[in-house]
């Protein structure tokens, strides 16, 4: 009898065991906008509130080398629904992007308008594998005819990128988008889903409620911080669903941002944010423009409360998910590689090859924030950063130097021409597009955007407010350049 009883109970084990493989993984993917690397509690800002993201790093994992694959947020957008460096698709900064002008040495290529149909994206993927598909949120990868409706998304809803706070909303429409997420997850929660939530928050123009701004009137910038909050409690309220209706355990959630923060006044905005201790911010390829907050859960697979050094890059998501997921797909296809083997607490060959691989970009633009064309690549603690203007090389090992201040190139010389030719063969292989000359360059715009200035230097002051009166002039002259070009 009691052999009977071992044996029906095993029978019972694994018959659970065959029904948990055989449920299908849902996912939900949260992007932030603009946030910055450090704009979390759990990563050390002791002047902005975060409890609900805190809260969701100490149920899994928490990234401290993680990476966009462009700084600035149609590219870096477009390599996490693809798994395709921007470069290959030719979509290297923002739609529909900065126009060319007398301050610059090098004219931008053209880009891509759109993320290009022929891609095959995460929804498109997941939703040939049985999935409810949703886009709540910002697309900003094309407009009419390359929406998310043409990319794999069941259901779009986009929202408004500026709302007028209340009780009820918060200045970037994070609550009526998250309440339409959460109608999203109740009405497919019998059924795999694929819910993709790209905010709005915390990119300019930026609104709060009066009585949060003052709450936060001794942080770097109160109306920044008020926001982040209210971004903080979407993903709250996102999460407790998840938990209301028994989806956690069976749920990956993923939150992130799509570049670095801004660490420079633009608009009516003072700086936004800063990103100490790495160097300058979004539009940019030091590690202030690349390196972005990412915090990854779930129960039961993901171990709780595990920091990671890892550099990973949001090109890895697409295989990632799909391989979680147990959708096929050929690793050749992407740019990126899976971090499943990471997820699950593994560490060994899988992470290893994670670790070592090298990390690379290719940014051939001017920005809004001072930032030129450069290329980047990091191999282990390695980064070298080459400017496409002059060819100038910087070398720096940041497992001494976060902030990027001590440029070891000439003192490097093998190790930076290594460095600097497999950047080019990479570029070489995705096709990678460059720049010419500007036949209209003026070198008295330069030298008053660029050489008397370097916004990539910028130190915070104690308020954001205070570093607005030292970049008044700065912030007037790069708007009016651009306005000036025709």
């Amino acid at each position: 009898m009691r052999l009977w009883c071992v044996w029906v109970l095993a029978v019972l084990a694994m018959s659970n065991q065959v029904c948990r493989a055989s449920e299908k993984l849902n996912v939900v993917f949260i992007l932030a906008d603009d946030l910055g690397v450090n704009d979390l509690r759990c990563y050390g800002r002791q002047d902005q509130v975060t409890p609900r993201l805190d809260r969701m790093a100490e149920q899994g994992m928490r990234f401290t080398s993680a990476y966009c694959a462009q700084p600035i947020c149609s590219p870096s957008r477009a390599a996490i629904l693809t798994g395709l460096t921007p470069a290959r698709l030719q979509l290297t900064t923002f739609l529909p992007g900065r126009g060319d002008a007398p301050s610059q040495k090098l004219l931008h290529p053209q880009i891509n308008q759109q993320l290009a149909l022929e891609h095959t994206t995460l929804a498109e993927h997941l939703k040939s594998a049985g999935y409810a598909t949703a886009c709540v949120g910002k697309w900003h990868l094309g407009g009419a005819g390359f929406g998310p409706q043409e990319q794999g998304f069941d259901v779009v809803y986009a929202g408004k990128p500026n709302t007028t706070p209340s009780a009820n909303e918060g200045g970037k429409g994070e609550f009526d988008l998250t309440a339409h997420a959460i109608d999203f997850v109740r009405a497919n929660k019998d059924r795999p889903f694929f819910l993709y939530v790209p905010h709005n928050n915390p990119h300019i123009p930026l609104a709060a409620k009066t009585e949060l701004i003052e709450k936060h009137k001794a942080s770097f910038n109160p109306l920044y911080a008020a926001v982040v909050e209210t971004l903080d409690e979407s993903v709250g309220r996102l999460l407790d669903a998840l938990d209301e209706l028994k989806l956690a355990d069976k749920t990956l959630v993923v939150f992130t941002s799509d570049n670095g923060g801004l660490h420079v006044p633009e608009l009516r905005e003072d700086a936004a944010t800063h990103n100490t201790p790495f160097r300058a911010g979004k539009g940019y390829v030091y590690e202030g423009g690349l390196r972005i907050p990412l915090l990854v859960r779930l129960p039961g697979v993901v171990p709780a409360g595990k920091i990671v050094e890892t550099p990973v890059i949001n090109t890895d998501w697409l295989p990632t998910i799909l391989e979680l997921c147990g959708v096929p797909f050929e690793a050749k296809n992407s740019d990126g590689a899976s971090l499943a083997p990471l997820l699950r607490g593994g560490e060994g060959p899988a992470d290893s090859t994670v670790s070592n691989r090298p990390l690379m970009w290719h940014f051939p633009h001017y920005t809004n924030q001072g930032g030129r064309p450069a290329g980047a690549i990091r191999i282990g603690q390695w980064k070298l950063i080459e400017h496409y203007e002059d060819n100038r090389l910087e070398l720096f090992d940041l497992s001494h130097d976060l902030g990027e201040e001590r440029d070891l190139a000439k003192t490097e010389p093998n190790r930076s021409a290594e460095m600097q030719s497999q950047l080019a063969g990479w570029r070489k292989s995705v096709n990678a597009q460059t720049n010419s000359p500007n036949p209209n360059f003026d070198p008295a715009w330069f030298k008053r955007l660029y050489s008397d200035i370097d916004t990539s230097l910028l130190k915070p002051e104690k308020t954001a407010a205070v570093m607005r009166t030292k970049l008044t002039d700065w912030r007037t002259t790069i708007d009016a350049v651009v306005a000036k070009k025709k």
